[in-house]
């Protein structure tokens, strides 16, 4: 006969509810663990799937996902000039966010080197890449948009040709895919007034100077397009991806474009360590803690109850020694019971896990590192909260039974 069975048995509704109570603390833990991983592994995805080498970036700036980074388009020519370069491309990041079917929308944009890239690499659950330069994009699943849903971002209307799955951005905005042209064109998009505003500034400043009096063909041009001024650039990129030859040496090209007092240089993973050591690192540092601090309560959960359990049983104890039993045995009873405790606590947090973290707004990413991790922890918990009731136990005299 166990007697830890007959045990629990007898308080039956009370083990029940602690070992829930202890299940739904053990899933937060395992729930914070996924969280941070999820914010990593999102973070990530964008630099995972581009595969780039190198990311060229803005002087002194830590590259596109940490920070804003400005480089003129015309970059990348000269980064192909560079011996050992296969490819280089534009690339273009940021956050809009729009209001659709009355309600707030908002996306991170990530812009394509057509026709270099199509977005072919891309995980699609439905449509195609893009195939055409402007009016097309790719929208994660999250984003709650449907394949051929049209879409009015500034002046113009995208078709959604692709759907997505798992392309957030460490933020936990999903991703929409469009060609660069289209990427900058809705990061600049101004109202008509403003551009008739900027425009009419133009030809004041020229104007004020005796070069626009003396040349008047100058005013008819500061009163046109912005793209008809040669002193004014186009849109700058985010940055310029980089392909290394094979058999090249990605350090020696990066030096070779760091000398360049303009940009600054990064290899892949440097941008990983900037992501996690960076954008997510008090993120991690905080649900470290609470990880710890739910840890600790759960201890100290568990030792109380059984704790508790221990004083019910005073006078059954004092019974079994008077009746011969040893010390590890009325030991074993109580680890036992927390052992079993612990083990149906780590059940419930599995069991109810898997039901509740797909429904998360942030996906929440378990590993099986994590789950026998938290095994071991439940273990050692299991046991540190059974020695202030195995200390109890062994306080009792057998002569309590005559009380």
């Amino acid at each position: 006969m166990n007697l830890a069975a007959k045990d629990i048995r007898h308080n039956l509704g009370r083990f029940v509810l602690t070992a829930i109570g202890i299940g739904l603390l053990l899933m937060t833990v395992l729930g914070m663990s996924g969280i941070y991983r999820g914010m990593v592994d999102d973070a990530m995805v964008v630099v995972d799937r581009i595969g780039a080498d190198l990311w060229v970036v803005q002087h002194d700036t830590r590259g596109p996902f940490a920070e804003i980074s400005r480089v003129p388009a015309n970059l990348e020519h000269r980064v192909r000039a560079v011996p050992g370069v296969a490819s280089a491309r534009s690339f273009v990041s940021h956050n809009v966010q729009r209001e659709h079917r009355d309600e707030p929308l908002r996306m991170n944009v990530h812009g394509l080197a057509w026709p270099e890239d199509n977005g072919a690499w891309v995980t699609l659950t439905a449509g195609r890449p893009l195939g055409q330069a402007h009016y097309e994009l790719i929208a994660d699943a999250s984003l709650g948009l449907a394949l051929g849903e049209k879409l009015k971002l500034g002046k113009d209307t995208y078709t959604v040709v692709g759907i997505a799955k798992g392309m957030v951005s460490s933020g936990g905005d999903g991703l929409a895919f469009f060609t660069t042209q289209d990427a900058l064109a809705i990061q600049v998009d101004l109202p008509g007034d403003a551009l008739r505003l900027e425009r009419a500034a133009r030809v004041q400043r020229a104007v004020a100077q005796d070069l626009g009096q003396v040349q008047p063909l100058l005013l008819e041009r500061g009163a046109g397009m912005a793209s008809g001024i040669p002193a004014l650039g186009p849109p700058m990129v985010s940055a310029i991806t980089v392909r290394v030859a094979e058999g090249v040496d990605a350090a020696q090209v990066a030096a070779t474009i760091a000398a360049w007092p303009d940009v600054s240089v990064h290899t892949r993973d440097d941008q990983e360590a900037l992501l996690v050591r960076g954008m997510i690192d008090k993120a991690r540092r905080q649900i470290g803690l609470f990880r710890v601090l739910l840890v600790v309560i759960s201890t100290i959960i568990m030792a109380l109850i059984l704790y508790t359990l221990t004083l019910d049983k005073i006078h059954d104890i004092a019974m079994l020694k008077l009746m011969g039993a040893r010390n590890p045995m009325i030991a074993g009873l109580i680890l036992q019971q927390a052992l079993l405790l612990g083990a149906l606590g780590y059940g419930i947090a599995w069991v109810l896990g898997g039901w509740v973290f797909p429904r998360f707004p942030r996906r929440v990413l378990i590993t099986s590192e994590d789950l026998w991790a938290l095994a071991v922890v439940v273990a050692i918990i299991s046991v540190f909260a059974s020695l202030l009731g195995i200390w109890k136990a062994m306080r009792v005299e057998p002569n309590k039974v005559l009380a």
